[in-house]
């Protein structure tokens, strides 16, 4: 077995990318991976849907066609660059499930080292016109990797402080959040990243898209939070960029002794939570 190790470095890729073509971007990303992994990145992360694009008014009437099953090229592109580079690899993409072709979902996927696939995340709550386009996901997975456990969550989902709990609950010390997030919302960004990683103390890496897309500007501001909901690390300009952060997760057991909120909580006390409306 091999030990697991104390530190890793992390790589947030603040992608601009070109609406609709998957292919160009996917070949863009992969540059992107190979020069974080020079870095000595230990995991490189990708926003939501990097490879198509966001605006919904152009991408939403294409979804179908531009989606892509598992097996398809992007991911096979991607499991090859985290192979050669050996690095974790998380990328926000449009997936087609085999069973149900004619549905796309705004998903995750998690590969390792070796370039397999680990598993996806389903965007579980759906923004505005998304619901339109997308199924919904219903699960939440944390992946076991050589530095700790990790859990993902996109864009909208960190509104929701029941997804960051339910994965600290199964373990997650990192939880990562591929985005698009519009400029006009960043007063939220800045929020929901910091209450997230403090209430559930856990490194929280939010990394977002950046560029213009019709009339949607997406402005980055890409950061990671340490467990006491302080920013470690942020691109501070707006452009395409990588934010490289180093994580100690021995220094992560001292947060949650200095602030032991998950210690002290009464789930006893919360069954409400299901009842109310």
């Amino acid at each position: 077995m091999v030990d697991r190790k104390m530190n890793a470095r992390i790589a947030l890729v603040q992608f601009e990318g070109t609406i609709c073509d998957t292919v160009g971007n996917t070949a863009h990303a992969c540059e992107l991976v190979a020069e974080a992994a020079a870095g000595g990145a230990d995991l490189v992360v990708l926003p939501e849907l990097f490879s198509t694009g966001y605006n919904l008014d152009i991408v939403g009437p294409r979804i179908l066609d531009l989606a892509e099953p598992i097996d398809g090229p992007t991911v096979t592109a991607l499991r090859s660059a985290a192979r050669e580079n050996g690095v974790y690899l998380i990328a926000g993409l449009a997936l087609s499930k085999e069973q149900l072709p004619a549905v796309a979902y705004n998903s995750s996927v998690f590969i390792d080292r070796s370039g397999e696939l680990m598993g996806t995340f389903d965007k579980a709550h759906l923004w505005a016109l998304e619901r339109f386009y997308f199924r919904s996901g219903s699960e939440f997975p944390v992946f076991e990797t050589d530095f700790g456990k990790v859990g993902i969550m996109i864009c909208y989902d960190m509104g929701f402080p029941e997804v960051a709990r339910i994965l600290a609950l199964k373990g997650a010390e990192l939880i990562v959040c591929p985005s698009a997030w519009c400029e006009e919302d960043h007063d939220v960004w800045n929020f929901n990243t910091q209450c997230r990683s403090l209430e559930n103390t856990v490194y929280l890496a939010a990394v977002n898209r950046f560029g213009t897309e019709d009339a949607l500007y997406m402005g980055g501001h890409t950061r990671v939070c340490n467990p006491r909901g302080a920013i470690m690390a942020e691109l501070a300009e707006e452009a395409e960029g990588i934010l490289y952060a180093d994580l100690d997760f021995d220094a992560l057991k001292r947060f949650r002794t200095a602030s032991p909120y998950m210690r002290d909580r009464r789930p006893e006390l919360y069954d409400e939570v299901k009842l109310l409306p």
